[in-house]
């Protein structure tokens, strides 16, 4: 029986069964291959997504704005201050506004102890499919175009090693949500995980409770470390990430001198060295280059972010498909 994902929300992966995403993967590398041809694939053709940003991007805006013009659509960009959500306009009208008018609603929303609130309640008043462009929790599509990059580069994914790693980047208090839609996604695929963190930079609890319960029913490993080279010992792929002590303290100040106590905690050439081989380097980007990682591993032969980066537009164009076609 064909998977019907048409009019689905996609605010975190745990919300979809890997039947559901496995059909994503497979899309996106249709249409990533059709790119490559030339040949149009005019899917969304009329279509229009609304694309709310709480936040500035760079990747985010530009792959779901090109995504939908190549689909055939029309992606509009939206920010709080130009709508009336700055003069107060709650969630439930705004989302029944959009219903009538387009096929889709897309909102980053990253403040913490709100993005994600914020979504689910436009997803509960609206009824065309609410997707995440991000939140205070969840990061789903990267986390998609992380999978996409990492089956392309080994095939099978079963029994690989992936170390999440925190890394040290000053000036900016940066979510959770990679990290924690990593550990929760890649154990459904067969990888075994391992999070390097401080003791300050643990992530939500819940987060890693489920992280844990998915591993055991794939039969993978789970761990949490606070050695960074852990994460890099035989491992196959790294993703070294800054976030912030958010389940610590919430004050900025605080937060910013926590991150400054590891500065030790970069990704080096001689911690490439520990894992395998063939061992590769992502980064969702921006990197902050010199303090999260060298120049020499990210634009070094072991550096995927670029194809990383390329990713995001085929699965979001994927998952537009599916939920908005």
């Amino acid at each position: 029986m064909a998977i019907d994902v048409k009019g689905k929300d996609f605010i975190t992966t745990q919300d979809w069964s890997v039947e559901e995403l496995e059909r994503i993967f497979t899309l996106a590398a249709e249409l990533k291959q059709a790119k490559r041809e030339g040949r149009p694939t005019p899917l969304l053709a009329a279509k229009t997504l609304y694309m709310i940003f709480f936040d500035a991007s760079t990747r985010t805006r530009n792959s779901f704005e090109t995504g939908m013009t190549q689909l055939g659509g029309h992606g509009i960009f939206l920010s709080p201050d130009k709508m009336q959500i700055s003069h107060g306009e709650n969630a439930r009208d705004t989302a029944n506004v959009l219903s009538r008018y387009g096929e889709g609603i897309a909102i980053r929303h990253c403040a913490f102890r709100e993005g994600n609130d914020y979504l689910r309640e436009v997803a509960e008043h609206a009824s065309i499919p609410v997707l995440s462009m991000q939140d205070d929790v969840y990061h789903p599509c990267q986390i998609l175009a992380d999978y996409l990059t990492i089956r392309e580069k080994f095939g099978e994914t079963k029994g690989l090693k992936i170390g999440v790693a925190w890394t040290s980047a000053p000036n900016y208090v940066r979510p959770l949500s990679v990290p924690q839609s990593l550990i929760l996604m890649m154990p459904r695929f067969g990888l075994d995980v391992t999070l390097a963190v401080p003791p300050e930079f643990r992530l939500m609890p819940e987060i890693e409770e489920q992280a844990a319960k998915n591993a055991a029913e794939a039969g993978v490993k789970f761990e949490i470390t606070n050695r960074f080279e852990d994460a890099f010992e035989d491992a196959d792929v790294v993703v070294p990430k800054s976030w912030g002590p958010l389940m610590h303290t919430t004050d900025h100040a605080k937060g910013l001198a926590l991150i400054e106590k590891y500065p030790t905690w970069r990704c080096g050439k001689e911690h490439m060295a520990l894992g395998k081989k063939h061992l590769i380097y992502m980064h969702p980007l921006p990197a902050d280059r010199g303090r999260e990682v060298t120049d020499e591993v990210i634009d070094g032969p072991q550096s995927v972010v670029y194809d990383e980066a390329e990713n995001r537009l085929h699965v979001q164009k994927a998952l537009m498909a599916l939920t908005m076609g």
